[in-house]
Parts: structure tokens; C-alpha cells; sequence
């Protein structure tokens, strides 16, 4: 095992860099987390946090906060989306827990952030830091910020977004392609659309559109999402606000519960989507990548947020167990990608046409498909796969 005190640099503050870092700190290592913006905050609306990802966090001792800010749905209904009659009830809750291992939460993205905040010492988090580039040698590695400054680490960690300014850096310019469809996404009190049982998820797919609600802020939300047609005119920003009018208009002629979710709604996120391919590599001699900066996905499986914590557990087990020197850090880099990439980039390529997206509503069938599809994600233990490698 190499140097205990092995200093990480990792930019980004989201859910996957701030998972990161307390993952990294639990293994004994420094960390500093670099920001862009002024305060630490989230956007954003619901998330799921599948069996996958739950038990990471659970394992880090944290199951008692996500129970208190988190739902756990019993049942996902499908709707037809012109008559509003359930066609398929898949029971979850206590008996998807016993299937997978771990609970399948349903919460608010900044909920979740909070909790990863909370783990990382305010000093450790530096605000106001914009990477604009980095460079590293055999002595370490120097990242370099908008305002003039820089710091120094032994290893940097690009964990800031689909847009990483690490992921250029290492992979060169892309063209993402669009997917022709954007996610609408909000929250609205549960209080608002009483038609609707906070313990549950819900389906409706229409001829062109696709709307799911999950609860979140332990039953007090439902948070929505809308999969919809999109010219993809504009950036692939999941931070642009849409217009709630418009929202509303595009399901005037839906069943009545969904008109009386989406007009409540006061705000809603548009987020046009876009595919990248998998890059080949994503680790040099001192800098890696995380999340959705080294994998970005279709929101489609649900899988942002555990496939992130995942490469947090992965990354830290490598870096845990390296060899000293320059050599030994570039060996943990690889190894880790080695660990991830075959992984992500299954999970990348069946969030394309799976899911949720298997859930026409009006065929026998679709349910027991869309939960078989999904199982040997939400089945995965992150810490089961290390092992054998460990073993080499």
C-alpha cells in the first residue's frame, strides 16, 4: 500500500464529487473539493437512488438521513394516459429491498445533496473555483482557476459534469448526438394532486410523450418528469428553466390527474437530451474521471447518481491500494477505469432503450420485461466486483 497521505484533487461539488469525497476521506486520503459556483447548492428536481447506489450509502453509515428526506415507493403503476386506468401494478418497497439488497429511495436531488455536504468539511469545499485547465508531471498535478490561482495535488479527479473541462482535456472535442427528446422536470405538493397516493410511483406513455412521478421529501412531493419531443435547438444544459405553461399545454389532452399535476407546477427544468459514446479511456498518470464526466447517460435507467457513488467506492479501493511513487498512483488509475468502463458502458448503452422506456402501457408483459431489464443493475454491488480484482 502506498503513502497514506496522498492529496486528491477533485472538481466538481455535485452529488458525484461531493460522494467522492466521502468516500475518499473515509479511505484515509486528503481531499480538497474545487467549485465554480458561489454557494453550495443543488438544482434539479426528483432522483432515484436504486438498490445499486442505496447500499453504498448505507454502508457509509448513512441510512438514518436518506430515511428521513427519502420516500421508498411500494408499487410502480402504469396509467394509460387517456383513461387514467392502471393496467400494471409491480409492487416495490419491502420486497424489491429483499430482491436487491438494499432499499430503492426516490427523493429530491437537493435532499441528497445536503446529505454528501454534511460529510465534507466546509473547509475542505472551495467556492468560487472555475478549472480552466490543469497539467501534471511527475511531482504532482497543477489545476489552474479563472481568478489566477491554482493548487497542487497528487491526484486530480474530474467529477464536474457532462461539460468537464477535465473530460475535454483528457478525451478531445465530441459531438454528442441528440436523442430528439427532452426531460421536463418538477416538483409539485403532494397536497395539490390528492388523486395520486404519495406511496407509490406512476407511468403514463402517451403517442409522442412520456411522464413518470415518484414521491420525494418523504411524501410531501411529487417530483415529475416529462420525456417529450425537442427540437434540440439549445445546449444540453439540465439547469435551463422551462415555461410551466407551456409544460401544461402539451398534456391538455391527458387523463385528468395528469392535467392537475402538470398545472400545478410552477416551474419546471428543461433538460434536451443528448447521447455520448463511451470514451476509450478516461485515467492518465494522474487524472481521472467520475460520474457523468466520465460516462455520461440517458436519465431513461435511473442510474446517474448510483453509478456515480459507485466509481467513488472503486476509485477509493484503487487509490487505497496502491504502490508508492508516480508509478503506483498511474497503476490505480488505470485500474479503476478497467473496474468501470466495461460496467458504465452497458449501463450507458441499455439506458438508450430501456427502463421506463419499455412501458407502453397496453401490452401484456411490459412490466415483468422492464424489471428484468433493469435487475442486474440494481443487483450489482460495487464492492462484490472489487473483490476478485483485488484477488489478482
Amino acid at each position: 500500500m502506498g503513502e497514506a497521505n496522498l492529496r486528491v484533487a477533485l472538481v466538481g461539488a455535485g452529488i458525484g464529487g461531493l460522494g467522492a469525497a466521502l468516500v475518499l476521506r473515509r479511505a484515509g486520503l486528503q481531499v480538497e473539493v474545487y467549485e465554480q459556483a458561489a454557494e453550495l447548492s443543488e438544482v434539479g428536481a426528483g432522483i432515484h437512488l436504486a438498490p445499486n447506489g442505496s447500499r453504498v450509502l448505507h454502508r457509509l453509515g448513512l441510512e438514518p438521513r436518506l430515511r428521513e428526506v427519502a420516500a421508498q415507493p411500494q408499487a410502480l403503476q402504469v396509467r394509460l394516459w387517456d383513461r387514467g386506468v392502471t393496467v400494471a401494478r409491480q409492487p416495490m418497497g419491502a420486497a424489491w429491498a429483499a430482491e436487491f439488497g438494499a432499499p430503492h429511495y426516490t427523493l429530491h436531488r437537493a435532499d441528497l445533496h445536503r446529505i454528501l455536504a454534511e460529510q465534507v468539511p466546509a473547509e475542505s469545499v472551495h467556492l468560487n473555483h472555475r478549472c480552466t485547465g490543469f497539467a501534471e508531471d511527475e511531482q504532482g498535478v497543477r489545476i489552474d482557476f479563472a481568478d489566477g490561482s491554482s493548487a497542487h495535488a497528487d491526484v486530480l479527479v474530474g467529477a464536474d459534469g457532462v461539460h468537464s473541462v477535465i473530460r475535454q482535456a483528457l478525451a478531445g472535442s465530441e459531438q454528442p448526438q441528440f436523442a430528439g427528446t427532452a426531460a421536463l422536470r418538477g416538483v409539485v405538493p403532494a397536497e395539490l394532486v390528492p388523486e395520486l397516493a404519495v406511496e407509490d410511483m406512476y407511468v403514463w406513455t402517451g403517442p409522442s410523450a412520456r411522464l413518470l412521478v415518484c414521491p420525494v421529501q418523504g411524501g410531501r412531493g411529487l417530483a415529475f418528469v416529462a420525456v417529450v419531443p425537442d427540437s434540440g435547438d439549445l445546449r444540453d444544459s439540465w439547469s435551463r428553466q422551462g415555461d410551466p405553461a407551456a409544460l401544461a399545454a402539451a398534456f391538455a389532452d391527458w387523463e385528468p390527474t395528469v392535467r392537475t399535476l402538470l398545472g400545478a407546477a410552477t416551474e419546471a427544468g428543461h433538460w434536451s437530451l443528448y447521447d455520448r459514446e463511451p470514451l476509450a479511456r478516461w485515467s492518465t498518470g494522474r487524472s481521472t474521471l467520475l460520474g457523468d464526466a466520465a460516462h455520461p447517460m440517458l436519465p431513461h435507467y435511473g442510474q446517474g447518481a448510483s453509478q456515480a457513488l459507485e466509481d467513488a467506492v472503486a476509485l477509493a479501493a484503487c487509490l487505497g491500494e496502491r504502490t508508492a511513487g508516480p508509478a503506483g498512483i498511474a497503476a490505480a488509475l488505470r485500474r479503476y477505469q478497467e473496474l468501470r468502463l466495461e460496467h458504465t458502458t452497458r449501463v450507458r448503452g441499455e439506458a438508450l432503450t430501456g427502463g421506463s422506456q419499455r412501458l407502453g402501457g397496453r401490452k401484456e408483459g411490459e412490466m415483468s420485461a422492464m424489471v428484468e431489464d433493469i435487475a442486474w443493475v440494481q443487483r450489482y454491488d460495487v464492492e462484490q466486483a472489487l473483490a476478485p480484482a483485488a484477488a489478482r
